[in-house]
């Protein structure tokens, strides 16, 4: 077992007040800290309004940044290196949902994981390692960094929505397509698509699917009664890609995530 490091950042309890009826936890990306997605929680409360939300800070001050926090380094993108990156913080994200869990009296199937970029491949990494799968995983703009892993005995499926901008410049798309297929082969519940126009960051046609995903997954609505989702979503013509942007900044889900704009992982 890797060290386990305590956890800290914002939490937003249900928009409707009393005991929550579910858990969403935001994992950010490299650079950001827990306040740069815990937002969406905002957006979200709208339509779960007895969730609650958490967004810890990554345990490490960013090494490609004066400022942030990352999940592990990423100065390094051998397959490798990432592997051993995630697997050295697995312990610890695992730790705060099993506390988070016990703090809100909540069972497996009413958790649910947003990730952004790092936080995505922290969350496809170690929510498998898990002895039970959660209620879902949305993943944005991330990557598998060990899909051999997969493989291994005992991994748990939690069923996931992978969501990548067919424009991201700082992790390439193509990296949300060879999860999906990855999950897929190892027997996940899996859906993946590219958005148009958009890129490193998340719009309201992403929040639109993760809403009608996560719906699904806690059971409000029959998944029967859900269209399928295409491999590719439509282009947002209106251009707006709110909440967040292509490049880094203040409150954006995207703040300086720059990383992959170097070599991608071997």
């Amino acid at each position: 077992m890797s060290e386990i490091h305590e956890l800290t950042g914002p939490e937003r309890a249900p928009a409707q007040g009393g005991m929550p009826d579910r858990l969403i936890i935001f994992l950010h990306g490299l650079g950001a800290d827990g306040n740069d997605l815990i937002g969406l929680g905002a957006i979200l409360g709208q339509v779960f309004p007895k969730a609650h939300f958490a967004a810890p800070d990554a345990p490490f001050p960013c090494d490609m940044a004066p400022m942030g926090r990352q999940w592990f380094s990423l100065q390094n993108l051998d397959r490798k290196v990432l592997e051993e990156g995630a697997e050295g913080v697995t312990d610890t994200i695992n730790a705060f949902i099993d506390d988070q869990q016990t703090k809100h009296g909540m069972t497996s199937d009413r958790v649910a994981v947003i990730g952004f970029s790092q936080g995505t491949m922290l969350a496809l990494h170690a929510l498998p390692r898990r002895p039970e799968p959660l209620a879902g995983l949305v993943g944005f703009s991330g990557m598998l960094v060990s899909p051999e892993s997969l493989a291994e005995k005992g991994v748990t499926r939690t069923p996931c929505l992978l969501l990548h901008g067919d424009q991201d410049e700082v992790v390439p798309p193509e990296m949300t397509t060879y999860a999906g297929q990855a999950l897929q082969l190892a027997g996940f519940d899996v859906q993946a698509a590219t958005l148009g126009g958009l890129g490193h960051s998340i719009d309201e046609r992403g929040l639109q699917l993760a809403v009608e995903f996560l719906a699904r997954a806690f059971g409000d609505i029959n998944p029967e009664d859900a269209a399928g989702l295409p491999e590719e979503a439509p282009r947002d013509e209106t251009g707006g890609d709110e909440p967040g942007g292509d490049e880094p900044g203040e409150d954006t889900p995207n703040a300086a995530e720059q990383p992959g704009k170097e070599e991608e992982p071997n």
